[in-house]
């Protein structure tokens, strides 16, 4: 009998072996993990703004963002503070419990450090939690951003290392994985997941979760994408990935991850109720509501309140959900 914790040992073999466990059995290792440390029938809201859109000097080859490509987007101005603050309020009346703040970037400019800050201070005097991802950081502007009142940095690293030069070329793994230092040095909570179905293989799939499992400690936010193809981006021709594949991938981050959020993130629009279901009943507790994910489509909120209604799941802040769970010791396997 043993109490389950985070481990920082897994080795890719190990991942391996859990990804391709028949569905059944993965799925009920991940649902005992997600009862021994999170609240039954509980599910965060998150609600996620793009507060700089388009433009983007990386070349990542899933983004309608991307200067590289014509994506039909155009590019606009940081979002005012003013609107900034109206959305999250509106996003907490809906019942978000944490807000995202989005911008395309390369990289953090110094010159707009204050102003991003002052959204970070409004938002968290609405009593949310807050997250911004704006690109690689430069020395101090981390430390700047925790001042402000920011809780996580969201900075994916997308892929496995072996399949990232597919994707982008413009940042290395290696610049992805010193900007999430410089976030973890100052103190801030990780965000930090990948996306599925950029063409990648299930070996890549194991890759990205075992570099994720790499990072000490873990990120405490590990959200799950499945591709929203773009039409005129390098991959917005990939073959699409089923829901079955994200659920695997979602019971062995709720495994490998038993103390982080795990967020079923952009892809839903594209998913029925069924599949939505299959990926919670996979270990996701949190999902983005909306209905934007920076510029892409997400469900309706109405649909997601259906949703949530047939499985018997709720809402729940943070504070309840990250509350003690009933202390549950399962089997060694």
């Amino acid at each position: 009998m043993t109490e389950l914790s985070p481990r920082y040992n897994w080795t890719r073999e190990e991942i391996a072996d859990l990804y391709t466990l028949p569905l059944d059995s993965l799925m009920a290792k991940a649902l005992g993990v997600k009862q021994a440390n999170w609240p039954d029938g509980k599910v965060q809201k998150s609600q996620l703004l793009s507060i700089k859109t388009g433009g983007c000097a990386e070349n990542c080859g899933y983004c309608s963002q991307s200067a590289h490509f014509d994506t039909g987007l155009e590019a606009s101005k940081l979002t005012p503070l003013e609107d900034v603050v109206s959305a999250a309020r509106r996003a907490k009346e809906n019942g978000a419990d944490r807000f995202c703040m989005g911008a395309a970037w390369r990289s953090l400019k110094q010159r707009d450090v204050p102003k991003v800050a002052a959204m970070i201070e409004a938002v968290k005097a609405e009593g949310l939690e807050t997250c911004v991802t704006l690109g690689m950081l430069e020395e101090g502007q981390a430390e700047a951003l925790k001042s402000a009142g920011l809780d996580y940095y969201n900075h994916n690293l997308d892929t496995s290392p072996e399949y990232y030069g597919s994707v982008v070329t413009t940042r290395t793994y290696d610049d992805r994985l010193e900007t999430l230092g410089k976030a973890r040095t100052a103190g801030l909570k990780l965000c930090c997941g990948g996306i599925l179905g950029m063409g990648e293989s299930r070996e890549d799939r194991i890759g990205l979760i075992h570099e994720l499992s790499k990072l000490t400690p873990h990120p405490e936010s590990v959200p799950v994408n499945m591709l929203v193809p773009i039409e005129g981006t390098p991959l917005g021709q990939s073959p699409a990935i089923s829901v079955i594949e994200m659920a695997r991938a979602i019971a062995v981050c709720r495994i490998v991850f038993p103390k982080s959020w795990v967020r079923l993130s952009a892809g839903r629009e594209g998913m029925t109720e069924e599949g939505q279901a299959l990926c919670l009943l996979a270990g996701a507790n949190s999902i983005f509501v909306g209905d934007r994910l920076l510029t892409t489509d997400n469900p309706e909120l109405d649909e997601d309140d259906a949703l949530m209604g047939q499985m018997g799941m709720e809402a729940a802040g943070r504070s309840e959900m990250e509350a003690p769970a009933r202390r549950v010791t399962l089997l060694e396997s």
